[in-house]
């Protein structure tokens, strides 16, 4: 019976400075999002990827830690192959099948880029391309020496898979080669088949101002945009913890409530429930319930993330306003800001949060409760 891949892991080389685009192509925005993210995020989405390390300079890593702080990171090298070298080193020697991605290629989908890992964890080397569309003619000297034949050509992508010692024997002993564009032509030296998986046309890789603008028409091919409101209410108490966003605040009196009382995440996961029409968090965590007595929110959070990635959507920018007399809340705006693009797994200048006060107006003009409005724009209908 053959072994089951249970503990993969991806390198995603994204080391290029971009020269044709005039600047380094993986932290171009895409559909409000940068393109090494939605790279990085394909693999966050696979069960049996246990480790994922991004090659890229170090001023580029402080953006991806904000959105996946599991991420590993290696130095990138003087060409591709050394950065590939780099990231498979720094690896869990554990690993049983190793998946090599372009960070320029944000479009792969999650499906098929789980479908090459285990067809290579069980074949020894498996890769993601299509057939090639058009005609193509070998030249020399500008001039056509030959036809080739279509039906056999096909148009190499990312992912490339491996099984794990395959891919470090073949580093080992032809990772010196300089014409080498792609790992899987060092696997192919070593004699191992290299099977072909088919892909998609929508898996290209940003290379070009024109490679952009097509992306752009993909997500946006079918994709739906949603905005959702939510709102929230808690007493505040002495001897509670004052939590919002996710941050603790130093405070006498904190948010009561049956969980941890953090209104701002409630009021936000709310905002996005309603954009996907599928309740409030009262109806997924009951305050009837003696189990989730005093829950981290943020575990709340996270059952609202799963259901937003069911639907096949994402947040590209909330506004969140926290409406309390006390305490005072602008010295933590960063903090709460950093937090919530952690949870959220979102580009922190896509979170707005900003609070108010009550003019000493009413319960919560009179230190007794606080309150917080978030509006939230999702985009659904993505590929997965």
């Amino acid at each position: 019976m053959p072994q089951s891949l249970t503990f993969a892991g991806a390198v995603i080389v994204a080391g290029g400075l971009g020269k044709r685009m005039g600047r380094p192509k993986q932290l171009l925005p895409l559909a409000g999002k940068p393109v090494l993210l939605r790279s990085v995020e394909a693999f966050t989405k696979i069960a049996f990827v246990k480790q994922i390390v991004v090659v890229t300079s170090p001023e580029n890593r402080e953006m991806i830690k904000q959105v996946f702080p599991q991420v590993c990171f290696a130095v990138p090298g003087a060409t591709r192959l050394a950065s590939v070298m780099s990231g498979v080193n720094a690896l869990d020697p554990r690993v049983q099948a190793i998946a090599v991605h372009d960070g320029a290629r944000p479009l792969v989908s999650v499906q098929a880029a789980a479908r090459c890992l285990q067809s290579g964890f069980e074949t020894g080397a498996a890769v993601l391309a299509v057939p090639v569309k058009d005609t193509i003619k070998q030249v020399r000297g500008g001039v056509v020496e030959r036809t080739l034949e279509r039906n056999a050509l096909w148009q190499a992508q990312t992912p490339q898979c491996y099984q794990a010692a395959v891919l470090r024997k073949a580093l080992e002993k032809f990772g010196h080669l300089q014409d080498a564009t792609d790992e899987s032509q060092l696997v192919e030296r070593l004699g191992v088949q290299v099977k072909i998986e088919p892909s998609d046309y929508q898996n290209l890789k940003i290379t070009t101002p024109e490679d952009l603008i097509m992306a752009q028409a993909f997500l946006q091919n079918g994709a739906q945009v949603r905005t959702g409101f939510g709102f929230d209410l808690h007493k505040l108490q002495a001897g509670r913890k004052f939590i919002i966003g996710g941050v603790e605040i130093a405070h006498d009196k904190g948010l009561l409530g049956h969980s941890d009382a953090d209104v701002v995440l409630h009021a936000i996961c709310d905002a996005i429930l309603g954009a996907l029409c599928e309740g409030e968090i009262g109806l997924l965590f009951p305050p009837t319930d003696p189990t989730i007595k005093d829950i981290d929110s943020k575990k709340i959070a996270a059952r609202v993330v799963e259901i937003m990635h069911k639907h096949q959507a994402h947040l590209t920018h909330m506004d969140v306003t926290l409406v309390t007399q006390e305490p005072k809340i602008s010295p933590h705006y960063a903090a709460v800001r950093s937090s919530l693009a952690r949870i959220f797994n979102m580009d922190e200048k896509n979170v707005s949060f900003k609070s108010k006060s009550h003019e000493h107006v009413g319960a919560i003009g009179r230190g007794e409760a606080a309150e917080c409005y978030a509006q939230v724009t999702l985009v659904l209908g993505e590929r997965a």
